[in-house]
Order: C-alpha cells, then sequence, then structure tokens
C-alpha cells in the first residue's frame, strides 16, 4: 500500500524573530511569526506526512493554544510524527517541498535543510527534496511580508 499527503504552511516575517526552515536557523533580521519556531517547511512536511497517514493535521497534535508548543522546536514535532507513522506501520519513502521565500536566498542551506529532513526521517538523502522560488514580487511572498512552504509526502506500509 502507498499512501500520499500534501501539506502547506504560511508564516509572517517580523523584525527579531530567529528564521529556522527545515532546522537550519538562516542569517536574517526578520524571522517567522509563530507558536512554535514557525518553521514553516517542518509544519508542511508535518501536514504531508499526518495526511498520507490518515492522522489528521498539525494543529489536532500541536495546538497553538498549548503553552507546551510556545517556542517548540518543529524538528522534534516532526520526530514525534515520524514515530506516529511507525508506530502505525508505515514508512516514508519520500518528502518533496518547496519553499516559496523571496529573501534571503535557500540555496546556501539547501543541502543542511535535506540532510536534516533525512536524518528524523530515517530516509535516504536523495529521497528527501527541497527546491525553492520566489514570489516574484507579487503577493505577500512577494513583497517580503511572509514564507511559504509545500510538502508532499509517500508513504508505504512497513516490512
Amino acid at each position: 500500500m502507498t499512501l500520499t499527503g500534501i501539506g502547506y504552511d504560511s508564516h509572517r516575517l517580523l523584525e527579531g524573530r530567529r528564521l529556522v526552515i527545515g532546522g537550519v536557523e538562516i542569517p536574517s533580521a526578520r524571522g517567522l511569526d509563530g507558536h512554535s519556531d514557525a518553521d514553516v517547511l517542518a509544519h508542511a512536511v508535518i501536514d504531508a506526512l499526518l495526511g498520507a497517514a490518515g492522522l489528521g493535521d498539525i494543529g489536532e497534535h500541536f495546538p497553538d493554544s498549548d503553552e507546551r508548543f510556545r517556542g517548540a522546536d518543529s524538528m522534534r514535532l516532526m520526530r514525534e510524527v515520524s514515530a506516529m507513522i511507525a508506530a502505525a506501520g508505515l514508512e516514508v519513502v519520500n518528502v518533496d517541498c518547496t519553499v516559496i521565500m523571496q529573501e534571503p536566498k535557500l540555496a546556501p542551506h539547501r543541502q543542511a535543510i535535506r540532510e536534516n529532513l533525512a536524518t528524523v526521517l530515517g530516509i535516504e538523502l536523495q529521497r528527501a527534496n527541497v527546491k525553492a522560488s520566489t514570489g516574484e514580487r507579487i503577493g505577500f511572498v512577494g513583497r517580503g511580508e511572509g514564507v511559504a512552504a509545500l510538502a508532499v509526502a509517500t508513504l508505504r506500509s512497513a516490512g
């Protein structure tokens, strides 16, 4: 059995916040606003994984109304989701992601992000793909107001 899920997330950019994408802190004067570390890519991947497994969504498992998740490391949350997937008798085949961000450029950090995803999900590096796009100076991303991410995850029965 093969299962596929899709995830999407977006966050506003704010002065004085850390910019964390895929567990990598990217030097920037502005970072993402959110209850946790606001790692937009990790959140999209988590939703894709949960969707493929039929296990709801990120807000159901890690609600922003719960103080336990204030400032949470989203890669830790992804590890928890990975454990849920394994407990359901499933394993990750691959994830394919796109980060939509006008600036700063993601390219210098892409490999480290891929390595983080592969490590946390227990998959080979080539099965954790990360792409980057800009907003072409249109919309909230293009105006530099925020960052968005899309992710697709494929799971299969373990064993």
